[in-house]
């Protein structure tokens, strides 16, 4: 193997291994169905469209009640601090999205000891800011969950499609990226070997006295 090919495939491997190491991230559907008592998961996730832009974000979320028909602001996240801003939920809410970023793609949280009080309509907002070179560009996603309190577990069947497309979509993501990170490995480690062969070629031979 040439030396240009084993620069390439070193740098190949690199950004590949830093791609699947990272994660990719799907956006699913947050399960709807808690159990009075229990702890519940509020998914919401919002991926960015472009992986490599430099990015932060803040997430807030409300509560409307069932039978209530106003949204009142519960919680909210920004700069890695998580405050609950509604008294219901006093020491019930946890941040359980992106850890240890402002570059915020998973704004989940989490409710303990669900009670039949919690049951309504939930929003989540994503405020973000994506960061370019010469300019910065805001964008915002809402997302509406509607949980439902039961007395004992009935997951159902949406839930555990949801729950298995997820795992099909980020095992589909890496392997399209791997194939992607090959294809152009062997283009460049081609164009590397031909641009050697030409160089070669235009070198002037040396005769001997």
């Amino acid at each position: 193997m040439s030396a240009v090919r084993l620069l390439w495939a070193s740098l190949v491997l690199a950004a590949l291994n830093a791609l699947l190491s990272d994660g990719a991230c799907v956006e699913v559907d947050s399960d709807t169905e808690a159990v009075a008592g229990k702890g519940f998961k509020l998914g919401c996730i919002s991926c960015k469209m472009r992986g490599e832009v430099e990015a932060s974000a803040t997430v807030d979320w409300w509560f409307m009640a069932k039978g209530e028909s106003d949204f009142t602001h519960i919680y909210s996240y920004a700069d890695m601090l998580g405050t609950v801003t509604d008294d219901r939920f006093t020491d019930r809410l946890d941040w359980n999205g992106s850890k240890k970023t402002q570059d915020l793609q998973d704004g989940s949280i989490y409710i303990l000891n669900v009670t039949f009080n919690d049951t309504g309509t939930y929003r989540c907002y994503f405020d973000r800011t994506l960061t370019y070179d010469y300019y910065e560009f805001r964008t915002n996603t809402t997302k509406y969950i509607s949980m439902n309190v039961v007395p004992k577990a009935t997951r159902g069947m949406a839930s555990i499609l949801s729950e298995v497309m997820m795992y099909v979509s980020i095992i589909g993501l890496q392997l399209w990226l791997l194939v992607e990170m090959v294809y152009c490995y062997r283009k460049i480690a081609a164009a590397g070997e031909e641009a050697l062969r030409e160089s070669a070629a235009k070198k002037p031979l040396k005769l001997r006295p």
